[in-house]
Formats: C-alpha cells, sequence, structure tokens
C-alpha cells in the first residue's frame, strides 16, 4: 500500500513529475480536479474550494472557523483516497495528513526562483514582472498556509523523503529516482497497520468537522487522538452542555468503538 505525496513550488515544473509518476505506477491521482469532482458530496461548494485551497487563513474570527471547517473537508477528501492506497497526492498538505504512516513518501521539487519565474512567463506568456509577482505570491500563500495548519517550514528539505531540483535533473531521471525509491523495503509497512491507521485520521478528521459545524460548541481548542477507532478527548470545555454537544458529535461518526473522557470544564 504505496502512498506518494508531492509538495511543489510554482513554476518547478512539478506537475509534469506528478502525472507520469502515477501514469507509470498506476496509481490514482489526488489532485485539485479530484477534489473538485467529489466537493458536492461533502459539502463544499466551488467557491469555497477558490477561496481556501491551499491558503492561509483569513483571520476573521467567524470566516475563519468556515474556513477551517471547509479545509478540513478537503483533507477528509485526501484520506479517504489515501486508505484505498496507491494514490500519489498532489499538494493540499498531503504529507501532513499522514502522520506516523511511514509507507507514505514525501517528496518536493524545486528551482531557482527566477528560472520558475522564467518558466511561468513563458509558459503563460506574460510579463516576466508579473510572473516574478505571482510566483512570490503563490510562494508565500503555500508557505502561510503550511506554517497556519501544520505549523512547520514549506521549505525544510529534513520534513522529505526525497528534494528534486528540476534544474540540475531531467524530468525522466526524477520519474525513475521516485518509482525506484518507494521499491526499497525500508519504506514498505504492513497493509493492515497502514489502513488502521488512516482509518483513525479518517474518524479524527470526522469529529473535527462535526465540532466545528456545531453552533453549540463555542470553544473549538481541544484534543482529539483516535486510536483503533477509540477517541480521547482532552482540554478544556467552558460548561456542561458543551461537553455533551461534543460527546454526542463523536458518538455519531461511523466506526468510533468508544469515547474516553478527558475533558476539563474551565469556568472563565
Amino acid at each position: 500500500m504505496a502512498i506518494i505525496t508531492f509538495s511543489r513550488e510554482m513554476g518547478s515544473g512539478g506537475i509534469p513529475i506528478v502525472h507520469q509518476v502515477a501514469e507509470e505506477l498506476g496509481y490514482t491521482l489526488v489532485d485539485g480536479d479530484v477534489i473538485r469532482a467529489a466537493a458536492d458530496s461533502y459539502d463544499l461548494s466551488q467557491e469555497a474550494l477558490q477561496q481556501i485551497d491551499e491558503k492561509p487563513p483569513a483571520f476573521v474570527e467567524n470566516l475563519d472557523r468556515q474556513i477551517e471547517l471547509n479545509m478540513n473537508r478537503i483533507q477528509l477528501i485526501v484520506l479517504e483516497q489515501a486508505l484505498s492506497g496507491d494514490v500519489v497526492i498532489y499538494g493540499r498538505g498531503g504529507q501532513d495528513l499522514l502522520p506516523g504512516i511511514t509507507s507514505a513518501f514525501r517528496v518536493r521539487v524545486i528551482a531557482p526562483f527566477e528560472e520558475r519565474v522564467e518558466r511561468w512567463a513563458q509558459r503563460e506568456w506574460i510579463d516576466p514582472d508579473l510572473a516574478r509577482s505571482l510566483v512570490r505570491k503563490s510562494d508565500q500563500q503555500r508557505a502561510g498556509f503550511i506554517k497556519y495548519y501544520f505549523d512547520r517550514d514549506w521549505t525544510n528539505p529534513i520534513d522529505y523523503d526525497m528534494v528534486i531540483n528540476t534544474i540540475r535533473v531531467s524530468n525522466e531521471m526524477a520519474v525513475r529516482l521516485i518509482i525506484e525509491a518507494i521499491k526499497d523495503p525500508y519504506l514498505v509497512e504492513k497493509n493492515q497497520t497502514c489502513k488502521t491507521k488512516i482509518r483513525d485520521l479518517i474518524i479524527q478528521k470526522k469529529i473535527q468537522i462535526a465540532r466545528l459545524d456545531d453552533e453549540r460548541i463555542k470553544d473549538i481548542w481541544f484534543n482529539i487522538d483516535v486510536v483503533d477507532c477509540h477517541v480521547t478527548l482532552s482540554g478544556h470545555i467552558y460548561n456542561e452542555n458543551e461537553r455533551q454537544a461534543v460527546i454526542d458529535d463523536t458518538n455519531k461518526v461511523a466506526g468510533v468503538s468508544g469515547v474516553t473522557d478527558n475533558l476539563k470544564l474551565i469556568n472563565y
């Protein structure tokens, strides 16, 4: 059960590499097209996708809660695709959605800034100054997205299993390197163990969506841990009605085998 995640810089040439890897391996490509096609089934409008996809929050309280709700819905789409295995996840913080999944191979595709600007200007037939502005803005948005939602430096190479600089490596070589790398027995994890962990992540994500969508819960900052389908809730709530809402929402999620309530009531 292999999962490949791709992080890429705008203009780095990651798109053809991603498509060729998926095609040669016969893997399902999870990208923007797949997310847009599934959006209606997850209560996501196309307008919401345009607003939030790989962008940092607006820092307006009510708006940010809705943005986070929709972001979690996108992440649920990605996780449920990953459960099937043999997938290539393109962007959307894919690697950060799969903590502890050792069968996930994390790839980053980069190129020097000015090279990316030149490529984007040629690809889109636009002025280099406009291309420079667009590439810089894209870098800032994606870095902000990863930092806010996953508290990680987007550029840190230690977070990736392979970093490919497309000014030094051809697309064909990049594809071969990735395909050979995922055959390494060191990356292989027992199929059922991997699936169990992803199912726990899916349950956790569904509970996060439920609490964000529940107007009875004003304070959303408590922890949800899931191990073998058993949920442990910790952190604090403001009143007993909020506690009951949290537990009700958790019990409604399919697959939950039990709930441990470690929530603490704090009156301010």
